[in-house]
């Protein structure tokens, strides 16, 4: 798996309760997808998907900055910018 995929499997893992379906779906995709880039997974995102990311990744984009991550901040930065 690539690596940015990994840190966004990672922060997905978070909402993958039961007050979160389109997380749980995110998480299951992400996991069980043959995605060779961030790229190439955020092509195969749905629109409700994309609106889901859009609306968590700044705040865990920030949460990694806090923690001076930098790295994950980095690697989540890229799958957002994609978005877009």
């Amino acid at each position: 798996m690539d690596k940015t995929l990994g840190y966004l499997r990672e922060i997905l893992s978070n909402y993958n309760d039961e007050h979160h379906s389109e997380g749980r779906r995110l998480f299951r995709k992400v996991s069980e997808g043959k995605f060779t880039s961030e790229g190439d997974f955020v092509r195969h995102l749905s629109q409700k998907e994309i609106e889901f990311l859009n609306d968590i990744l700044p705040k865990e984009i920030m949460y990694a900055k806090e923690e001076l991550d930098e790295k994950r901040a980095h690697e989540l930065n890229e799958v957002y910018e994609l978005l877009f």
